[in-house]
């Protein structure tokens, strides 16, 4: 969004944020201006009498007025004063007694001075008579508008809460959203249509009531919204879903009512809701009952989308990053007809959004975007650009003008692994075990064919882990063969095993390895069917607790499946500890070379890992040339297993 974005204009008399401005009552600074008032109807006159003259005694005024001294006075009976001038020239002025005696007055009028009785301020003289009358009455003004203002207010629980855009705010474009051009263009026709109408109309083209934008945390869903406020040529009405609900039994109902009433004054209008799922949930799924006041709203919102009336030129856009708990009345077509998926940022992607990120930051020419958005998989728009915001900090820390790739690199880390904590003591006993552990899982990744290259491998505690092995994945991948899956069951077996075969004894430091490699057994035997004696059979996930559906939810196979998946989970995962066991003992040599380098260096990278194999004797296998910046993989989609290793307490 431009920062010079003009201010929205003043809303329309009547609409909500108009009758809001009318029920705040006088403005903050009306009291201030009436003490101000008052202070100078006092004050200024003071500062407006100037003394004339010299001060002189009033007896040495008198004498000289006996001598014929004084050429000219003016005597003020108000404040008792005479001024005037000597025969000399020079000015005085002196104060009279109060009363002055009735010989002076004589005197003062047989020499002839002049007497004035100036014309009071009638303002001055009505202000004691009327200033406790005003105080009292404004009191009880005061009183009367803050009553009718809470009343008004209880009143008005039921207005909508939307906020009304128009093409000038906000600023956000579909230029502005880097990537996703399926998105922007599935999008887009409904903006056109809006724009256009009549091109759509003579070839009897509909347009869609609603559009459902699905996607994980962070990837831009409100942004894309925001986006569509800047293209489109009509009002956009924008609101999150627990706006609708209040402690009142009926204000949901009685705001979505109001805010669909003022889409349909706008004429053509697009409304947006955030977070739907809070008030989408399934109906009668829970403890609720079916009188529950989010299912009142959410039946308003169904019959306002597409009930009795028809709603001409009204397009409603939704987000969600749980589109399973959605009730299927609020998905059907003609009320959601489009459910356009926001997913991940692919890599060409994520390389844009970076481009978007560092535009106004000061970025080194060693900076490549190409390995910085391979080496971030898994990441949305959101992980970016604090990835970006992450490097910028450490290079201010360093105290750099520029950021460089070193930084992007402690950025990543920081990010995939935490914090790190050099400063935790552990002793040598300790780091020997974490070392050899960790060299357990590089020389299993650097020499099985289908594992993820290893990147980089730290014996530094990070986050809530004691050490880390980090692999790089060659490409995105979106389907995980059966030997990749089984390869990465080897390498999170390769510390345990590494540890039981220097050692002769296991620790509890493969405690995280040993619960990933148990979810990702169970899922190749109940879900991906990559267990002969199974079959091809899927048991996915139970339902959801909270919307109700476990609550008499019986498993949908006998204790004989059951048993025959627990003995199929147990038979991978032996398989797999004993091909890591051959493994680590046929590359006996490298493991005591890369656990000797982590000892003495704490951190190697890839490079160094596999050259110390092929100094044992191994042999790494051939894989496309990558970049030694690249970084960590993450959580992978479609329950994928997790490329990064680490030890946990």
């Amino acid at each position: 969004m431009s920062p010079d974005t003009p201010a929205p204009p003043p809303p329309p008399k009547g609409s909500p944020a108009s009758r809001d401005n009318e029920e705040q009552g006088w403005p903050r600074w009306t009291l201030w201006v009436l003490i101000a008032v008052v202070a100078a109807v006092f004050i200024i006159p003071s500062f407006m009498r100037t003394d004339q003259g010299e001060s002189t005694g009033y007896g040495s005024f008198l004498d000289r007025l006996r001598q014929d001294q004084v050429s000219e006075a003016t005597y003020d009976n108000v404040n008792n004063s005479v001024t005037g001038s000597f025969t000399d020239g020079t000015s005085f002025t002196t104060t009279t007694p109060a009363p002055p005696p009735d010989t002076d007055l004589e005197l003062m009028t047989q020499k002839g001075v002049k007497f004035t009785t100036p014309e009071p301020n009638p303002l001055l003289t009505l202000i004691p008579f009327f200033l406790p009358v005003l105080l009292i009455i404004g009191f009880f003004m005061w009183m009367q508008r803050r009553a009718s203002s809470q009343m008004g207010g209880i009143m008005s629980v039921g207005r909508s809460k939307a906020k009304t855009y128009t093409t000038e705010r906000p600023g956000t474009l579909f230029s502005d959203v880097a990537g996703y051009e399926g998105v922007k263009q599935e999008i887009t026709e409904v903006v056109d249509f809006l724009k256009y109408p009549e091109k759509f109309a003579e070839i009897g083209a509909r347009i869609p009531k609603g559009i459902l934008l699905v996607g994980p945390p962070g990837t831009g869903k409100t942004l894309i919204a925001r986006a569509v406020a800047g293209e489109a040529g009509v009002p956009f009405m924008s609101v999150t879903g627990s706006d609708f609900m209040e402690m009142f039994v009926g204000v949901g109902a009685s705001r979505v009512r109001d805010l669909f009433q003022s889409a349909r004054k706008m004429g053509r209008a697009i409304i947006f809701v955030d977070e739907i799922d809070s008030i989408g949930r399934k109906r009668g799924a829970g403890l609720g009952g079916g009188h529950d006041e989010r299912e009142q709203t959410l039946n308003q919102m169904l019959a306002e989308m597409d009930g009795f009336e028809v709603t001409t030129g009204i397009v409603m856009m939704a987000a969600t990053n749980r589109p399973d708990i959605l009730d299927p009345a609020l998905l059907r077509p003609g009320r959601f007809d489009r459910q356009v998926v926001v997913p991940l940022p692919e890599l060409e992607d994520r390389r844009k959004i970076l481009e978007v990120h560092i535009e106004h930051k000061r970025v080194s020419s060693d900076v490549d975007l190409d390995v910085i958005a391979r080496g971030t998989p898994g990441m949305s728009g959101a992980d970016l650009a604090n990835l970006v915001n992450e490097a910028a900090l450490y290079a201010v820390r360093d105290g750099s003008n520029q950021i460089t790739m070193h930084h992007f690199d402690l950025a990543r880390d920081r990010v995939l692994m935490g914090q790190k904590r050099e400063s935790m003591a552990l002793s040598d006993v300790e780091k020997e075990a974490i070392a050899y552990h960790e060299a357990g899982h590089a020389i299993c990744a650097a020499v099985l064919p289908t594992a993820d290259p290893v990147h980089k491998v730290t014996i530094i505690p990070s986050g809530m882990a004691l050490g880390v092995t980090q692999q790089l994945p060659i490409e995105d991948r979106h389907i995980y063969r059966q030997d990749y899956i089984e390869d990465s069951l080897v390498v999170r077996m390769g510390g345990r095993i590494a540890e039981d075969l220097v050692f002769d004894v296991v620790s509890t430091g493969a405690n995280n390895d040993l619960v990933g490699a148990t979810e990702l057994a169970r899922k190749m035997v109940r879900e991906w069917g990559m267990s002969e004696r199974v079959g091809p059979m899927a048991w996915g996930s139970q339902g959801q607790v909270f919307l109700g559906e476990d609550l008499m939810h019986t498993r949908d196979y006998s204790d004989d499946t059951a048993r025959v998946i627990d003995e199929e989970v147990e038979r991978i995962l032996r398989e797999q500890e004993d091909r890591c066991r051959a493994l680590l003992t046929e590359h006996r040599n490298a493991l005591d070379l890369v656990a000797r380098a982590l000892l003495e260096h704490e951190t190697i990278d890839g490079a160094e890992v596999e050259r110390l194999v092929e100094v044992g004797g191994g042999t790494v296998p051939r894989r496309p040339e990558l970049s030694n910046a690249g970084a960590a993989d993450g959580d992978m989609p479609d329950s994928a297993p997790d490329a990064t290793v680490d030890v946990s307490h």
